[in-house]
Protein backbone atom coordinates (compact mmCIF):
# COMPACT_ATOMS: atom_id res chain seq x y z
CA UNK A 1 0.00 0.00 0.00
CA UNK A 2 1.11 3.55 -0.60
CA UNK A 3 1.54 6.04 2.21
CA UNK A 4 -1.27 8.55 2.27
CA UNK A 5 -0.16 12.07 1.40
CA UNK A 6 -3.34 14.08 1.97
CA UNK A 7 -6.37 13.69 4.22
CA UNK A 8 -9.74 14.85 2.86
CA UNK A 9 -12.15 16.91 4.93
CA UNK A 10 -15.13 14.65 4.22
CA UNK A 11 -15.61 10.89 3.99
CA UNK A 12 -18.23 8.24 3.37
CA UNK A 13 -19.57 6.63 6.54
CA UNK A 14 -22.55 4.54 7.62
CA UNK A 15 -24.99 6.23 9.97
CA UNK A 16 -27.92 4.83 11.95
CA UNK A 17 -30.83 7.04 10.84
CA UNK A 18 -33.14 5.75 13.60
CA UNK A 19 -33.41 2.62 15.74
CA UNK A 20 -34.70 -0.26 13.69
CA UNK A 21 -33.87 -2.98 11.20
CA UNK A 22 -30.89 -3.17 8.84
CA UNK A 23 -32.54 -0.70 6.47
CA UNK A 24 -31.77 2.17 8.89
CA UNK A 25 -28.06 1.87 8.08
CA UNK A 26 -27.50 4.75 5.68
CA UNK A 27 -24.41 5.93 3.75
CA UNK A 28 -23.69 9.58 4.56
CA UNK A 29 -21.02 12.20 3.92
CA UNK A 30 -19.35 12.91 7.24
CA UNK A 31 -16.47 15.03 8.50
CA UNK A 32 -13.21 13.12 8.82
CA UNK A 33 -12.69 12.85 12.61
CA UNK A 34 -10.11 14.99 14.34
CA UNK A 35 -7.55 13.27 16.55
CA UNK A 36 -6.24 14.12 19.98
CA UNK A 37 -2.61 14.02 21.00
CA UNK A 38 -2.83 10.35 22.07
CA UNK A 39 -4.84 9.18 19.04
CA UNK A 40 -4.11 7.94 15.56
CA UNK A 41 -6.22 8.45 12.45
CA UNK A 42 -6.68 5.25 10.46
CA UNK A 43 -7.61 5.16 6.80
CA UNK A 44 -9.96 2.19 6.90
CA UNK A 45 -9.62 -0.65 4.41
CA UNK A 46 -11.94 -3.08 6.21
CA UNK A 47 -14.31 -2.96 9.18
CA UNK A 48 -15.60 -5.94 11.13
CA UNK A 49 -19.31 -6.36 11.91
CA UNK A 50 -20.23 -7.58 15.40
CA UNK A 51 -23.16 -8.32 17.65
CA UNK A 52 -22.90 -5.00 19.53
CA UNK A 53 -23.36 -3.21 16.18
CA UNK A 54 -26.69 -4.99 15.77
CA UNK A 55 -27.73 -3.98 19.28
CA UNK A 56 -26.72 -0.37 18.66
CA UNK A 57 -28.70 -0.32 15.42
CA UNK A 58 -31.78 -1.62 17.27
CA UNK A 59 -31.45 1.12 19.89
CA UNK A 60 -30.44 -1.31 22.64
CA UNK A 61 -26.76 -0.40 23.10
CA UNK A 62 -26.04 3.31 23.26
CA UNK A 63 -22.44 4.45 22.69
CA UNK A 64 -20.62 5.49 25.87
CA UNK A 65 -20.19 9.23 26.49
CA UNK A 66 -17.66 10.73 24.10
CA UNK A 67 -17.69 7.77 21.69
CA UNK A 68 -18.57 8.12 18.02
CA UNK A 69 -22.29 7.60 17.30
CA UNK A 70 -21.34 5.79 14.09
CA UNK A 71 -21.32 1.97 14.30
CA UNK A 72 -18.22 -0.17 13.93
CA UNK A 73 -15.91 -1.44 16.67
CA UNK A 74 -12.96 -2.93 14.76
CA UNK A 75 -10.97 -2.01 11.66
CA UNK A 76 -7.83 -2.67 9.70
CA UNK A 77 -6.12 -0.10 7.55
CA UNK A 78 -3.25 2.34 7.31
CA UNK A 79 -2.30 5.11 9.73
CA UNK A 80 -2.98 8.47 8.09
CA UNK A 81 -1.97 10.74 10.99
CA UNK A 82 -0.60 10.41 14.53
CA UNK A 83 -1.12 12.56 17.60
CA UNK A 84 1.76 14.55 19.04
CA UNK A 85 2.10 12.27 22.08
CA UNK A 86 1.98 8.96 20.18
CA UNK A 87 5.07 6.76 20.13
CA UNK A 88 5.48 3.50 18.25
CA UNK A 89 3.32 4.26 15.22
CA UNK A 90 3.96 6.31 12.11
CA UNK A 91 2.05 7.44 9.05
CA UNK A 92 1.86 4.55 6.60
CA UNK A 93 1.93 1.76 9.19
CA UNK A 94 -0.51 -1.04 8.46
CA UNK A 95 -2.56 -1.78 11.58
CA UNK A 96 -5.67 -3.31 13.09
CA UNK A 97 -7.53 -1.63 15.93
CA UNK A 98 -10.34 -1.82 18.44
CA UNK A 99 -12.33 1.38 17.94
CA UNK A 100 -14.73 3.19 20.25
CA UNK A 101 -17.24 3.38 17.42
CA UNK A 102 -17.01 4.89 13.96
CA UNK A 103 -15.46 1.92 12.22
CA UNK A 104 -18.04 1.84 9.41
CA UNK A 105 -16.28 4.71 7.67
CA UNK A 106 -13.36 5.62 5.45
CA UNK A 107 -11.45 7.12 8.40
CA UNK A 108 -11.63 6.55 12.14
CA UNK A 109 -9.85 8.12 15.12
CA UNK A 110 -8.61 5.58 17.65
CA UNK A 111 -6.65 5.87 20.92
CA UNK A 112 -3.15 4.64 20.10
CA UNK A 113 -3.27 2.14 22.97
CA UNK A 114 -5.97 0.19 21.14
CA UNK A 115 -3.97 -0.24 17.94
CA UNK A 116 -1.93 -3.31 16.99
CA UNK A 117 0.30 -4.00 13.98
CA UNK A 118 -1.17 -5.90 11.07
CA UNK A 119 -0.05 -9.51 11.58
CA UNK A 120 2.30 -10.86 8.94
CA UNK A 121 0.53 -12.99 6.31
CA UNK A 122 -2.90 -11.52 7.20
CA UNK A 123 -4.91 -9.48 4.70
CA UNK A 124 -6.68 -6.33 5.83
CA UNK A 125 -10.08 -8.02 5.60
CA UNK A 126 -8.89 -10.96 7.70
CA UNK A 127 -7.29 -8.71 10.32
CA UNK A 128 -10.40 -6.52 10.56
CA UNK A 129 -12.26 -9.57 11.89
CA UNK A 130 -9.97 -9.91 14.92
CA UNK A 131 -9.88 -6.99 17.39
CA UNK A 132 -13.38 -6.88 18.91
CA UNK A 133 -13.51 -10.63 19.52
CA UNK A 134 -9.87 -11.05 20.50
CA UNK A 135 -10.01 -8.15 22.97
CA UNK A 136 -13.21 -9.62 24.45
CA UNK A 137 -11.81 -13.13 24.89
CA UNK A 138 -8.43 -11.90 26.11
CA UNK A 139 -10.01 -9.69 28.75
CA UNK A 140 -12.50 -12.25 30.03
CA UNK A 141 -11.18 -15.76 29.48
CA UNK A 142 -7.43 -15.15 29.52
CA UNK A 143 -6.79 -12.23 31.86
CA UNK A 144 -9.78 -12.42 34.21
CA UNK A 145 -10.51 -16.16 34.28
CA UNK A 146 -6.82 -17.10 34.19
CA UNK A 147 -6.86 -19.61 31.34
CA UNK A 148 -3.93 -21.99 31.59
CA UNK A 149 -2.54 -24.80 29.42
CA UNK A 150 -4.33 -28.10 29.91
CA UNK A 151 -7.63 -26.56 31.05
CA UNK A 152 -10.85 -27.70 29.40
CA UNK A 153 -12.93 -24.84 27.99
CA UNK A 154 -16.59 -25.17 27.03
CA UNK A 155 -17.31 -22.59 24.32
CA UNK A 156 -20.87 -21.73 23.38
CA UNK A 157 -21.48 -20.23 19.95
CA UNK A 158 -18.15 -21.66 18.88
CA UNK A 159 -18.74 -20.96 15.19
CA UNK A 160 -19.44 -17.26 15.76
CA UNK A 161 -17.08 -14.33 16.17
CA UNK A 162 -16.43 -14.37 19.92
CA UNK A 163 -16.88 -18.13 20.22
CA UNK A 164 -14.54 -18.79 17.32
CA UNK A 165 -11.94 -16.48 18.83
CA UNK A 166 -12.27 -18.32 22.16
CA UNK A 167 -11.66 -21.66 20.44
CA UNK A 168 -8.61 -20.35 18.56
CA UNK A 169 -7.08 -18.61 21.57
CA UNK A 170 -7.70 -21.54 23.91
CA UNK A 171 -6.10 -23.97 21.46
CA UNK A 172 -3.14 -21.65 20.88
CA UNK A 173 -2.52 -21.41 24.64
CA UNK A 174 -2.53 -25.17 25.10
CA UNK A 175 -6.02 -25.49 26.55
CA UNK A 176 -8.64 -28.03 25.44
CA UNK A 177 -11.58 -26.30 23.70
CA UNK A 178 -14.95 -28.08 23.57
CA UNK A 179 -17.07 -26.35 20.95
CA UNK A 180 -20.85 -26.10 21.31
CA UNK A 181 -22.50 -25.73 17.89
CA UNK A 182 -25.84 -26.31 16.16
CA UNK A 183 -25.01 -27.92 12.80
CA UNK A 184 -22.44 -30.17 11.09
CA UNK A 185 -21.12 -27.24 9.03
CA UNK A 186 -20.53 -25.22 12.18
CA UNK A 187 -18.91 -28.25 13.80
CA UNK A 188 -16.47 -28.59 10.91
CA UNK A 189 -15.63 -24.89 11.13
CA UNK A 190 -15.03 -25.07 14.88
CA UNK A 191 -12.72 -28.06 14.30
CA UNK A 192 -10.78 -26.01 11.75
CA UNK A 193 -10.33 -23.26 14.35
CA UNK A 194 -8.83 -25.71 16.83
CA UNK A 195 -11.70 -27.32 18.73
CA UNK A 196 -10.68 -30.60 20.32
CA UNK A 197 -14.24 -31.86 20.83
CA UNK A 198 -17.70 -30.96 19.58
CA UNK A 199 -21.11 -30.89 21.27
CA UNK A 200 -24.08 -30.43 18.94
CA UNK A 201 -26.62 -28.76 21.21
CA UNK A 202 -29.48 -29.69 18.87
CA UNK A 203 -28.85 -33.44 19.24
CA UNK A 204 -26.91 -33.96 22.47
CA UNK A 205 -27.41 -33.16 26.12
CA UNK A 206 -24.93 -30.43 26.92
CA UNK A 207 -24.25 -31.35 30.53
CA UNK A 208 -24.09 -35.11 30.00
CA UNK A 209 -21.73 -34.77 27.05
CA UNK A 210 -19.46 -32.25 28.79
CA UNK A 211 -19.17 -34.52 31.82
CA UNK A 212 -18.55 -37.58 29.64
CA UNK A 213 -15.77 -35.79 27.75
CA UNK A 214 -14.07 -34.83 31.02
CA UNK A 215 -14.43 -38.18 32.81
CA UNK A 216 -17.24 -36.75 35.00
CA UNK A 217 -14.87 -34.09 36.33
CA UNK A 218 -16.51 -31.20 34.52
CA UNK A 219 -15.01 -28.35 32.54
CA UNK A 220 -12.58 -25.81 33.97
CA UNK A 221 -13.78 -22.76 32.06
CA UNK A 222 -16.94 -21.78 30.18
CA UNK A 223 -17.41 -19.01 27.63
CA UNK A 224 -21.15 -18.27 27.43
CA UNK A 225 -22.89 -15.92 25.00
CA UNK A 226 -26.42 -17.15 25.70
CA UNK A 227 -27.45 -16.67 29.32
CA UNK A 228 -31.03 -17.57 30.21
CA UNK A 229 -31.53 -21.28 30.79
CA UNK A 230 -27.96 -22.01 29.74
CA UNK A 231 -26.63 -20.52 32.99
CA UNK A 232 -27.77 -23.46 35.12
CA UNK A 233 -26.43 -25.93 32.55
CA UNK A 234 -23.03 -24.26 32.66
CA UNK A 235 -22.92 -24.62 36.43
CA UNK A 236 -23.87 -28.28 36.23
CA UNK A 237 -21.13 -28.88 33.65
CA UNK A 238 -18.35 -27.19 35.66
CA UNK A 239 -15.54 -28.82 37.57
CA UNK A 240 -14.75 -27.74 41.11
CA UNK A 241 -13.04 -24.36 40.97
CA UNK A 242 -14.48 -23.67 37.53
CA UNK A 243 -15.00 -20.19 36.12
CA UNK A 244 -17.88 -19.17 33.83
CA UNK A 245 -17.31 -16.12 31.65
CA UNK A 246 -20.53 -14.36 30.56
CA UNK A 247 -19.89 -12.17 27.52
CA UNK A 248 -23.43 -11.85 26.12
CA UNK A 249 -27.04 -12.82 26.87
CA UNK A 250 -28.45 -13.72 23.45
CA UNK A 251 -30.93 -16.21 24.93
CA UNK A 252 -32.02 -14.19 27.95
CA UNK A 253 -30.76 -11.55 30.34
CA UNK A 254 -32.07 -13.20 33.50
CA UNK A 255 -31.53 -16.70 34.87
CA UNK A 256 -32.26 -18.92 37.86
CA UNK A 257 -28.83 -19.73 39.29
CA UNK A 258 -28.34 -22.67 41.72
CA UNK A 259 -26.27 -20.78 44.26
CA UNK A 260 -25.74 -23.72 46.62
CA UNK A 261 -24.33 -25.75 43.75
CA UNK A 262 -21.98 -22.89 42.90
CA UNK A 263 -20.86 -22.66 46.51
CA UNK A 264 -20.35 -26.40 46.86
CA UNK A 265 -18.15 -26.45 43.76
CA UNK A 266 -16.31 -23.19 44.49
CA UNK A 267 -17.39 -21.71 41.16
CA UNK A 268 -16.91 -18.21 39.81
CA UNK A 269 -19.26 -16.40 37.44
CA UNK A 270 -17.91 -13.18 35.95
CA UNK A 271 -19.50 -10.89 33.39
CA UNK A 272 -18.54 -7.73 31.54
CA UNK A 273 -18.92 -5.79 28.31
CA UNK A 274 -15.97 -4.40 26.39
CA UNK A 275 -17.13 -1.12 24.91
CA UNK A 276 -17.60 0.86 28.17
CA UNK A 277 -14.15 -0.13 29.48
CA UNK A 278 -11.67 2.71 30.03
CA UNK A 279 -8.92 3.53 27.51
CA UNK A 280 -6.39 2.29 30.08
CA UNK A 281 -8.14 -1.08 30.36
CA UNK A 282 -8.37 -1.47 26.59
CA UNK A 283 -4.71 -0.54 26.24
CA UNK A 284 -3.80 -3.16 28.83
CA UNK A 285 -5.70 -5.78 26.86
CA UNK A 286 -3.90 -4.73 23.68
CA UNK A 287 -0.53 -5.05 25.42
CA UNK A 288 -1.43 -8.53 26.63
CA UNK A 289 -2.39 -9.59 23.11
CA UNK A 290 0.83 -8.17 21.69
CA UNK A 291 3.07 -9.68 24.36
CA UNK A 292 1.45 -13.10 24.77
CA UNK A 293 -0.79 -13.92 21.81
CA UNK A 294 0.58 -12.06 18.82
CA UNK A 295 3.24 -14.71 18.23
CA UNK A 296 0.45 -17.13 17.31
CA UNK A 297 -1.05 -14.70 14.79
CA UNK A 298 2.40 -14.42 13.21
CA UNK A 299 2.31 -18.14 12.42
CA UNK A 300 1.46 -18.48 8.72
CA UNK A 301 -0.69 -21.54 9.46
CA UNK A 302 -2.79 -19.98 12.23
CA UNK A 303 -6.49 -20.57 11.37
CA UNK A 304 -8.34 -17.65 9.84
CA UNK A 305 -11.99 -16.84 10.51
CA UNK A 306 -14.45 -17.61 7.74
CA UNK A 307 -15.42 -14.31 6.15
CA UNK A 308 -18.47 -12.87 4.44
CA UNK A 309 -17.15 -9.73 2.71
CA UNK A 310 -19.33 -6.89 1.42
CA UNK A 311 -18.79 -3.26 0.34
CA UNK A 312 -19.22 -0.62 3.05
CA UNK A 313 -22.32 0.72 1.33
CA UNK A 314 -23.97 -2.69 1.74
CA UNK A 315 -23.96 -2.51 5.53
CA UNK A 316 -27.67 -3.45 5.68
CA UNK A 317 -26.92 -6.71 3.85
CA UNK A 318 -24.00 -7.32 6.23
CA UNK A 319 -26.30 -7.02 9.26
CA UNK A 320 -28.84 -9.34 7.66
CA UNK A 321 -26.08 -11.88 7.05
CA UNK A 322 -24.93 -11.74 10.66
CA UNK A 323 -28.49 -12.11 11.94
CA UNK A 324 -29.18 -15.22 9.82
CA UNK A 325 -29.53 -18.41 11.86
CA UNK A 326 -27.20 -20.35 9.57
CA UNK A 327 -24.42 -17.75 9.68
CA UNK A 328 -21.01 -18.65 11.02
CA UNK A 329 -17.65 -16.90 10.97
CA UNK A 330 -17.36 -13.14 10.63
CA UNK A 331 -18.78 -10.40 8.39
CA UNK A 332 -16.48 -7.67 7.08
CA UNK A 333 -17.15 -4.44 5.18
CA UNK A 334 -14.65 -3.05 2.65
CA UNK A 335 -14.30 0.63 1.89
CA UNK A 336 -13.78 1.81 -1.69
CA UNK A 337 -10.07 2.24 -0.93
CA UNK A 338 -9.92 -1.20 0.62
CA UNK A 339 -11.49 -2.74 -2.48
CA UNK A 340 -8.89 -1.08 -4.73
CA UNK A 341 -5.89 -2.10 -2.67
CA UNK A 342 -4.32 -5.52 -2.81
CA UNK A 343 -5.21 -6.61 0.70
Amino acid sequence: MTILQTIPERMTAISISAPGGPEVLTPVHHDVPRIGETDVLIRVAAAGVNGPDLSQRRGQYAPPPGASPLPGLEVAGEIAAVGSAVDGFAVGDEVMALTNGGGYAEYVAVPAGQVLPLPTFWSMEEAAALPECWFTVTQTLVMRAGLEPGMSVLVHGAAGGVGGAAVSIAAALGAWPIAVVSSPRKAAYARALGAAEIIDRTREDLVEHALALTGDRGVDRVVDLLGGETAAKNIAACARGGHIVQVSTLAGGTAEVPLRQMMARDLTLSASTLRPQSPATKAAIARHIHEHLFVHLENRDFPRPRLTVLPLEEAPAAHRALEASDHFGKVVLLTAWGRREEI
